[in-house]
């Protein structure tokens, strides 16, 4: 079965094949461009612009792959969580396929899908610890199978993503400005006094990073020669070392803490509601070194197998939606073409009809 992926969630319009024996073929525009004139991500110009690249994409994945609509066993698209705008570009695209096919719509939890492309060319080993990391969300997950997920802990207010990014503006580096801060701490050893672990006190296994970026936000305030000079150009080859050694131990502090918060998290976790067999760490801020590093000690230290997606599958990608989707294809599970968006905040249901 050829599935096709269709993903729109954010600000990465990206189509992608998935077959038996993995990706076939992905196509994806970034947006990052239009965006970072802005230091984040504007919705209207986000949906705007998945509706100029949507079709194109499309046009090119059939071609290039040889793979014509009508081979297609069904058309999964990310419904949520996201931008409405956006989801409903993607979503509209999804529809329309199906109508001119046949094939059956699978509506894509965006979350979930992130925490299986972890499994793309190897297997994860159930019960697994699931973290999910990125610019939107940070959660802790129970995965007890390929589709049975729980959730167990999430942000109360601000991602971890969303404490990089605005670190980096606050430094004077591009959007989006994850990597910037991880390149910039690598290599360098962090103050662990500089900032807090924050919402280490509660018990539970929720996260809390606006008083992380808070604290970032008054160390720069006192100190504005931690911003560059110079904003470096989006996409430009970039040199950590010509940054002052101040700002570069700023960042790798900010690098440390976000990622030792993580682990105490997780270490929570796994005495809570364990055993688990492996940990899958997953979503943007997963492509960072020092989480990256963290998960790799943690789960030898839990004697638990890590599973890690690769770099290019840590962003949104519809390599991950396609995946997901034939998971659930192949279990007989579809969307009618009835079936709607549901915007970042709100819960997304287990809706599927059986095929029958």
């Amino acid at each position: 079965m050829i599935v096709l992926g269709i993903e729109t969630s954010c600000d990465d319009t990206s189509v992608a094949l998935v077959a038996e024996d993995g990706p076939l073929l992905e196509k994806t525009a970034l947006q990052e461009d239009v965006h970072s004139l802005f230091g984040g991500v504007v919705p209207e110009l986000a949906s705007r612009e998945h509706q100029r690249l949507l079709g194109p994409l499309c046009r090119a994945l059939f071609s290039q792959s040889g793979v014509s609509p009508g081979e297609l066993g069904a058309v999964a698209v990310a419904r949520g969580p996201g931008l409405l705008g956006s989801l409903l570009v993607g979503l509209g695209l999804a529809k329309g396929l199906c109508l001119a096919t046949g094939a059956p719509l699978i509506g894509v939890n965006h979350l979930h899908a992130h925490l299986l492309a972890a499994g793309i060319g190897q297997d994860i080993a159930y019960p697994a610890l699931g973290l999910l990391v990125s610019g939107g969300h940070t959660q802790i997950w129970r995965m007890a199978s390929d589709l049975d997920f729980t959730l167990l802990g999430r942000t109360l207010d601000d991602a971890a993503g969303e404490a990089f990014d605005k670190t980096a503006k606050m430094l004077n580096l591009p959007y989006p400005g994850g990597r910037y801060i991880d390149l910039l701490g690598q290599g360098v050893s962090p103050d662990h006094s500089l900032y807090p672990r924050p919402h280490l006190d509660d018990p539970g296994l929720d996260f809390s990073f606006s008083g992380l970026k808070t604290a970032v936000a008054e160390h720069v305030r006192k100190r504005p020669g931690l911003r560059m000079a110079d904003m470096p150009a989006p996409g430009d080859p970039f040199d950590p070392g010509l940054a002052d050694p101040e700002t570069r131990v700023a960042c790798a502090s900010l690098n440390w803490a976000v990622a030792d918060t993580l682990r105490i998290k997780l270490t929570r976790a796994a005495r809570l509601h364990g055993p688990f067999a492996s940990l899958v760490v997953a979503g943007g801020v997963a492509a960072n070194s020092r989480v990256r590093s963290m998960a790799a000690d943690l789960a030898d230290r839990l004697r638990l197998a890590l599973r890690l997606p690769p770099l290019a599958l840590c962003s949104d990608n519809g390599v991950m939606i396609a995946h997901m989707g034939r998971k659930l294809a192949l279990a007989g599970f579809r969307h009618g073409l009835d079936v709607d968006a549901i915007a970042r905040g709100k819960k997304i249901p287990w809706d599927y009809k059986i095929l029958s």
